[in-house]
């Protein structure tokens, strides 16, 4: 049977989050899925990547990091990233897993690392289905 293939899109914004992230995910799918990690400037810009490259990929994680400031931009991004990457997946009919933590400190996003372990989890029982 012919091994699926996997896109990894990462914001660079907080690259030590990312890789951390990025690294639980690798752990997951390393052995049945051929997967691809493309990096971003920000969350922002996952979806459009992501769209760009789906047609080529069974599935899709978005991985990054938005810590809320003093303003609202944090609502912004978060609300247009989770929205775009949603989209994507229902016009694509293929699995797109969120690991886009939204947080409110960088400590609360330490101690959510693992949710890209979860994200692929939900890829692959989606794709085995």
């Amino acid at each position: 049977m012919k091994k699926k293939k996997i896109i990894i899109v990462v914001s660079d914004y907080y690259t030590d989050l990312s890789i951390r992230i990025t690294e639980n995910i690798i752990k997951i799918i390393k052995t049945k899925y051929i997967f691809k990690i493309i990096k971003v400037p920000g969350a922002f810009e996952i979806p459009v990547t992501i769209s760009r490259k789906i047609k080529n990929f069974d599935a899709a994680i978005a991985v990054g990091c938005i810590i809320k400031g003093k303003t609202p931009h944090f609502d912004h991004i978060a609300r247009a990233s989770i929205d775009g990457i949603m989209r994507v997946s229902l016009d694509n009919k293929k699995p797109i897993g969120n690991c886009i933590l939204t947080c409110l400190s960088k400590k609360q996003a330490l101690e959510r690392i693992n949710k890209g372990a979860e994200a692929a989890k939900a890829v692959i029982s989606i794709l085995s289905k």
